[in-house]
């Protein structure tokens, strides 16, 4: 499945963004995410949801961020709220026919959409 991640963009600290990831396929038997990378870090898991639609965050947006999915537009969205400085970073949208949150798993990847938090 290929994958277009959009919604990027640059924010003041507590501002939100809505990013968005159309795939090409039907979603609905992958567990879709949302990963971010930065130049000094390795890749690391923001969210992921289910086909059950079950999430999964990591601690770091926990009570920030929202994924959520309509598999009937083959599209994943992760809404980010209270934007903080360190959520700078490429965001990239992926997914697994596994039920998994393993970063490993996900062998379909977007292009990533950059992610600015600055006053």
């Amino acid at each position: 499945v290929q994958l277009q991640a959009s919604g990027g963009g640059s924010v003041q600290p507590g501002g939100s963004l809505r990013l968005s990831c159309v795939a090409s396929g039907d979603t609905s038997s992958l567990t879709m995410g949302w990963f971010r990378q930065t130049p000094a870090k390795e890749r690391e898991t923001v969210a992921v949801i289910s086909r059950g639609d079950t999430p999964y965050y990591g601690d770091s947006v926990k009570g920030r961020f929202t994924i959520s999915r309509d598999n009937s537009k083959s599209t994943v969205y992760l809404q980010m709220n209270s934007l903080k400085p360190e959520d700078t970073a490429v965001y990239y949208c992926a997914a697994t026919p596994r039920n998994t949150v393993s970063i490993r798993a996900f062998d379909s990847w977007g292009q990533g959409t950059q992610v600015t938090v600055s006053s």
